[in-house]
């Protein structure tokens, strides 16, 4: 369940707004790492506040994180390796300004980031994320309740319900409201979407299975995607 900002989301928010100016080193650690032991880089020393000002230093310019699947890996711009290595986690950051990205490794109570030549792809602006989030949430809804979702998940109806009265995530200091609030949209829509497709619930044919997916696979995509627009500064309106 997506009850949180991903660490990507988190290093590409308080990492862009500390190369800003906007929070301290110490703000921007405590965000990325949160509740793990510690953050590394693969082959680098030092910890990864050491990395991260090397890229500064390198002419960093902002963090864009993305989370893609195979067959759609919006925001991305290659090469392959980086590519591929952040569909198999389902998350990366591109440092623009660098030519470099990081995709993080979990190992543990630990996080290992792996950092590699990448390139920043084209992603919905803000605005355009928003609007087919809305809109793919409402055929969703429509298209869950003619499936009888309050049958066979009734929590997925329960969220779908509550959407709007979820609790906004936190942002630092620069990242735009309306941004934040296309990221806390866009994880309740990840959340709904993950619930729905542990299992298929009292589905009794191959017909009604593809057809629950296909409500939900959209909703999956859309909060991807706003997620990435909300996660990448270049688009970011004015705060």
């Amino acid at each position: 369940m997506h009850t949180q900002l991903p660490v990507t989301a988190r290093l590409a928010w308080w990492g862009t707004t500390w190369l800003r100016g906007s929070v301290s080193p110490d703000d921007l650690l405590d965000a990325v790492i949160g509740d793990d032991v510690t953050h590394t880089v693969l082959g680098r020393p030092g910890g990864l506040l050491t990395t991260l000002g090397e890229l500064r230093a390198g002419g960093a310019t902002a963090f864009a994180a993305s989370f893609p699947v195979e067959g759609d890996a919006t925001g991305l711009g290659g090469p392959p390796g980086f590519t591929t290595s952040a569909i198999d986690r389902g998350e990366a950051v591109v440092v623009e300004g660098s030519g470099l990205g990081l995709v993080p490794h979990p190992v543990g109570p630990t996080v290992e980031w792996e950092l590699a030549p990448a390139r920043r792809g084209a992603v919905p602006d803000v605005g355009e994320a928003d609007r087919t989030l809305r809109a793919t949430l409402l055929h969703s809804a429509e298209a869950l309740a003619a499936l009888d979702v309050a049958r066979w998940r009734p929590e997925v109806a329960d969220r779908l319900m509550d959407l709007r009265r979820g609790e906004p995530v936190e942002a630092p200091n620069g990242v735009p409201p309306r941004c934040a609030a296309l990221a806390t949209r866009g994880l309740a829509a990840l959340g709904i979407a993950d619930l729905a497709l542990e299992d298929h619930g009292g589905a009794i044919t191959a017909s009604e299975m593809q057809r629950r997916r296909d409500a939900l696979l959209p909703l999956h995509r859309a909060g991807r995607h706003a997620l990435t627009a909300a996660c990448s500064p270049a688009g970011w309106p004015p705060d």
